[in-house]
């Protein structure tokens, strides 16, 4: 019944939906389901089609995980100063740009690495003026409403874009390239058309600003980055794996899989991972990880769906408690907050790409790649337990420049459970 009544509370917050707002939803599904058609590949498509070695490709993703990431901020910044339309467009137009690109890397495979980067610039001017315009002007109590709407759209395109692009990644990516870009094309054309909506953020009711400069919540920072840097062997390096002992299809199909449980699992246990401890949400988000990168070593189909699955949950707990956790510790407003996470996530990507591009080359040429995930494993056992040692530092003292933890209750995370 709780759930019922839960659903129904969306649905009335979306209510009423206008046609820009429609328009923004439906685009929420489309560019993820675009982009998700080629970037989960690009691991294989440089690697096999454009002949870079492994140390390479880990290289070029972990530059673009950390554009992609840590660029919000910026985007951020630049939807402030010239409007919330204005960037979304900007940001289409540098993405389509980068489709175009590996269109033309077809034909001259240098192109590949700065399309790439493009396609990863536009991404991250995207999404904080995308969320910023979905919900500006909407009442406070409409908002979790809007926000969960679009992060169901982002997830549903993120799930069903490589299921599509599975069967042509490597059999016919020009015409792959060439309908992603002619998506990207209309979805530009159609952001040209929207309202403006301004560019800064509506303050919020009965919340004060602190006057002075707030630090980082480092605890929350930390563990973020290493979240990223152990889920981001996962996600940088399955797709090579995986069309090895598969296919591209059903590389695919453990992506669908993955994201469907963020849909599905992530609202249904929301409350339940915010009022969980954040010593225990760290021990059981880090123990999935832990379990499903062991059991993809196993390297058969039935062992990528399940370890794929057991990421997926490890990194449902991680992610959002410490959002929540960083929310709590910081009186910075939440877009601040959420800029400083993404930029933990970008370094984490970024060193995974660097360190696990080298490590998987090294068992690919000595012919056994399973080794590599048993050594991501082992990280994710070893190495959180150098975060208490941080999480007693900081119990003992506030956070950098002025933040007081102890000025702030339980009750400021209250109704504040931000997407993935």
């Amino acid at each position: 019944m709780g759930e019922r009544g839960e659903r129904r509370q969306v649905r009335a917050g979306l209510l009423p939906l206008d046609g820009p707002l429609r328009f923004l939803l439906l685009s929420s599904f489309l560019i993820p389901l675009g982009s998700f058609m080629v970037l989960p590949f690009m691991s294989v498509f440089l690697h096999e089609r454009l002949g870079m070695g492994l140390g390479t490709v880990g290289v070029v993703l972990a530059v673009a995980s950390l554009v992609q990431f840590s660029g919000g901020v910026v985007g951020g910044a630049l939807a402030d100063r010239v409007g919330l339309r204005r960037t979304m467009l900007w940001a289409l137009v540098v993405r389509t740009a980068g489709f175009v690109g590996l269109l033309l890397a077809l034909r001259w495979p240098p192109l590949a690495v700065g399309a790439l980067v493009l396609t990863c610039c536009g991404a991250a001017l995207y999404l904080p003026a995308n969320k910023a315009y979905l919900v500006h002007g909407v009442d406070e109590e409409r908002r979790p409403a809007f926000l969960s709407a679009g992060n169901a759209a982002l997830n549903a395109g993120m799930a069903l874009g490589p299921l599509i692009a599975g069967p042509f990644v490597l059999s016919a990516p020009g015409r792959l390239f060439l309908a992603v870009t002619a998506l990207f094309v209309l979805v530009t054309a159609g952001h040209a058309r929207l309202p403006d909506a301004g560019g800064k953020d509506r303050p919020v009711p009965g919340r004060a600003l602190p006057d002075r400069p707030a630090g980082v919540a480092l605890l929350p920072f930390a563990a973020n980055a290493l979240a990223f840097y152990l889920y981001f062997h996962f996600q940088h390096f399955l797709a090579v794996y995986a069309v090895e002992r598969a296919s591209g299809a059903f590389y695919g199909m453990v992506l669908l899989l993955c994201f469907t449980l963020v849909v599905v699992v992530q609202p249904l246990t929301a409350g339940m991972i915010r009022r969980m401890p954040y010593a225990l949400a760290l021990a059981a988000g880090f123990a999935g990880l832990a379990a499903g990168l062991a059991v993809l070593a196993i390297g058969t189909r039935t062992a990528l769906l399940a370890g794929g699955a057991l990421i997926t949950l490890g990194d449902i707990v991680l992610f959002l408690k410490n959002d929540l956790e960083a929310l709590r510790r910081s009186t910075c407003s939440d877009a601040v907050v959420f800029g400083r996470q993404r930029l933990a996530a970008g370094l984490g990507a970024c060193a995974s790409g660097v360190l696990g591009g080298q490590l998987y080359g090294l068992g690919e040429r000595a012919g056994n790649t399973g080794w590599f995930w048993l050594l991501a494993a082992a990280q994710c056992l070893l190495l959180p337990p150098l975060l208490l040692t941080l999480r007693r530092r900081t119990d003992r003292r506030p956070t950098l420049h002025g933040d007081d933890e102890r000025a702030l209750t339980r009750d400021d995370t209250d109704g504040r459970v931000p997407g993935r």
